[in-house]
């Protein structure tokens, strides 16, 4: 029989949400297996979380929160949108996004101790999941400061103050007026919800995206039947496009519609007395990159009825 140790304990609660007692009879029933435990509770009718935990979970919301010249992102998945408008997990994102600030790593987060609870972030997820009753994953963070300078949050079509589902950080590094730097840095904010962009400048764009994109600029190019000095050319030329694209610095200002943004950081610098760089950003659309499988928007409203 392996040994029951306060670890193994704490992993099971985690995975499944039932109380400290449950879950070390469990392991106690079981030998110390950990997937007999989880099963063991689930037999019982004692895991509220592991039930769950197959479900994808690519709705809920992407918090924000800055602190002088640091800020966070933080994302929090959920099944459904209508759980993203509950107020106890809004709290939750709003609290976990204030860890966020001095957290090292997603890692570090899940870790750190949650607000008057006596549990970590984690395990306070784990009981989120069974009592709102979804799936639930803290997916993602980011981290950006700044010295000398401003960091400040953009979220757009805001659910609730710093809630919602695009939210940005943008890092500007200036000696100028902190108040006017924060308006620039707000405008920029917003610029790179709209724009999106991949990378800060053309010296940050990896150089594998860099070789894929100038291969496939070259196979569209031979379709020309041009000759390979000509096709060299053709490829550096469309090379543009990709960073007009992707990178910050040569993106056009989308609230002009015609200044590329490394010259609205120089008028910038002009307008406020003082060098001004974006040092950082940093960019969450909820659910990107998350595999939602087909929707059932009518499963969704049965199971919001139900709750």
């Amino acid at each position: 029989m392996a040994e029951i140790t306060a670890a193994l304990v704490k992993d099971l609660r985690e995975k499944t949400g039932a109380g400290m007692m449950d879950c070390k009879r469990a392991l106690s029933e079981t030998g110390g297996d950990p997937e007999g435990a989880v099963d063991w509770l689930r037999k019982k009718g004692l895991s509220a979380a592991a039930k769950k935990s197959g479900r994808v979970a690519a709705e809920g919301l992407v918090g924000a929160a800055t602190k002088g010249n640091v800020g966070a992102l933080v994302e929090l998945n959920a099944e459904t949108d209508f759980v993203a408008r509950n107020e106890q997990f809004q709290a939750f994102v709003r609290n976990v996004t204030e860890l966020a600030l001095s957290a090292g790593d997603l890692d570090a987060l899940k870790a750190a101790a949650y607000p008057g609870t006596g549990r970590t972030v984690a395990e306070e997820l784990t009981q989120m999941i069974a009592t709102i009753g979804e799936n639930m994953n803290l997916r993602r963070m980011a981290r950006i400061t700044v010295s000398p300078g401003v960091v400040v949050s953009y979220m757009h079509n805001a659910l609730a103050p710093n809630l919602g589902k695009i939210g940005v950080l943008v890092a500007v590094q200036s000696n100028a007026d902190a108040g006017k730097l924060a308006d620039f840095a707000r405008k920029m904010a917003m610029h790179v919800a709209a724009s999106n962009p991949q990378y800060l400048d053309i010296a940050s764009v990896d150089p594998k995206a860099l070789d894929r994109e100038r291969d496939i600029l070259r196979e569209q190019a031979k379709t020309s039947g041009k000759a390979d000095a000509i096709i060299d050319k053709m490829v550096e030329g469309r090379l543009k496009k990709f960073y007009e694209d992707t990178v910050l610095t040569e993106q056009v200002y989308v609230h002009d519609g015609e200044t590329r943004i490394s010259k609205v950081l120089e008028q910038a610098a002009r307008d406020l007395g003082a060098p001004v760089k974006v040092a950082a950003f940093a960019r969450f659309a909820l659910g990107e990159g998350i595999d939602k499988g087909p929707s059932d928007f009518a499963g969704e409203v049965a199971a919001a009825a139900k709750k």
